[in-house]
């Protein structure tokens, strides 16, 4: 009977430790510097307002309520925080330091690239 109960009792304590630290992982995102253009996160690399600047469709999608976006090569990156640099740097190029969790980048700074 002890040998039957410790057969289950020590994997179910197992999954029980373990259980918080893949969490821990999941929850926790990768120190990333990425480079590209300031964009938005419907837009994309493709500004939807042809008749306008990409910064000024750019503007009046984020002020509808869409993220910022980074277009880096074929990859973009939603962008949470830092908003101020982000619309100052809008349509240009830039060096953008921050958390990567999946597809979403939260800043920590940006700069021009050089």
């Amino acid at each position: 009977m002890k040998t039957m109960l410790s057969v289950k009792v020590i994997p179910m304590l197992a999954a029980a430790a373990l259980f918080p630290l893949a969490i821990l992982a999941q929850s926790s995102g990768e120190q990333k510097t990425l480079m590209g253009v300031v964009s938005d996160a419907m837009c994309d690399q493709a500004h939807m307002m042809k008749d306008k600047p990409a910064a000024e469709c750019l503007r009046y999608c984020v002020n509808q309520g869409t993220k910022y976006a980074l277009v880096a090569g074929k990859n973009v990156y939603r962008l949470e925080g830092h908003e101020t640099e982000l619309d100052k740097y809008a349509a240009q190029k830039v060096t953008v330091k921050g958390t990567l969790k999946g597809e979403t980048l939260t800043v920590e700074s940006v700069l021009p690239a050089k």
